[in-house]
């Protein structure tokens, strides 16, 4: 492999620390090329799985689900991660943040990333036998959806849509093998993770902005312009009207609408103390993401939980 006597620079975003950080540099660069060193990724990828689980009444019968659910976001968020930069090597060498990674540096060839890539979806294909047969197909359905995502920023100023519709298929997933099909409330679920999806991606391009215009690069952040942090609210809004919608087709009981209170409050922090122009702290409100989606986890098992 080229270029792994140096090591590479950490991103910006990166938290670069404890056991990603004390390994081996070869070791280092295809934990780095996999995003382990920012946990954020996977959190916000398994999320509205664990949220259908949860809202489908499965918080404490099924939560080996929910641990195998949490095993595949981090083995499939890690081979999504090598495929874009796979895909993204040329551009990332391009873009002040993405420029060390390991792909874009050289400090791993292409073929031992493909090779990466292969390792990372065996883990995947392992939790996929989990399930039964029909989640087994919802969730596989996910891949074309998954390998069409690294182009969507260079044909639309939606990307973020997209990214939505990925990183929020785990609800899907996760509704149909608990409820045993996917009813309207799942539906409704996954519809709003999208909404939510593309309001904290926004919040994540604005450190790009600059970047992206210049390369050629589209993104809601450039697309909403001096409207993006009412553009960002609006998303948020409308996620939460979604999920209050399934959270009343699972309970219709005003109290389980208060359920969802918490996250409200937290989402319209977000969006009351967003400043475009502060790129260390879009990434701050974007990591509160994490957080965001314990609240809402909260909910779905108050709301979907019958004792």
């Amino acid at each position: 492999m080229a270029g792994v006597s140096n090591a590479p620079d950490i991103v910006p975003d990166s938290e670069h620390r404890g056991i990603v950080a004390a390994l081996p540099l070869r070791l280092r660069n295809f934990a780095l090329l996999a995003r382990f060193d920012r946990p954020i990724g996977w959190w916000l990828l398994f999320w509205p799985g664990a949220w259908a689980v949860a809202l489908a009444g499965g918080t404490i019968e099924r939560w080996p689900l929910i641990l195998w659910l949490l095993a595949g976001s981090i083995a499939m968020r890690g081979a999504g991660c090598v495929y874009n930069d796979i895909v993204d090597r040329k551009l990332d060498a391009s873009v002040a943040r993405t420029r060390s990674r390991p792909l874009a540096s050289g400090a791993v060839s292409l073929t031992a990333a493909w090779i990466w890539l292969g390792m990372l979806s065996l883990v995947g294909l392992v939790v996929l036998l989990q399930l039964r047969v029909d989640t087994a197909i919802v969730a596989v359905a996910s891949l074309a959806l998954v390998a069409a995502y690294p182009f969507m920023k260079k044909i639309t100023w939606w990307p973020q849509a997209w990214l939505g519709l990925v990183f929020s298929w785990a609800a899907l997933v996760g509704w149909n093998e608990t409820w045993g099909w996917i009813a309207i409330p799942g539906l409704l679920l996954y519809a709003g993770s999208i909404c939510w999806v593309i309001g904290y991606d926004t919040i994540y391009a604005l450190q790009d902005r600059e970047d992206d215009a210049l390369i050629g690069i589209r993104s809601s952040a450039l697309r909403m312009g001096k409207s993006v942090v009412p553009g960002v609210g609006g998303f948020y809004v409308a996620a939460l009207l979604l999920w209050g919608g399934a959270f009343w087709l699972v309970r219709p009981d005003p109290l389980s609408l208060a359920a969802l209170l918490p996250i409200a409050a937290h989402l319209m922090w977000q969006i009351a103390t967003l400043d475009p122009d502060d790129g260390a702290g879009a990434l701050a409100r974007f990591r509160s993401n994490r957080f965001a989606g314990l609240l809402m986890f909260l909910a779905c098992a108050v709301v979907g939980t019958r004792l």
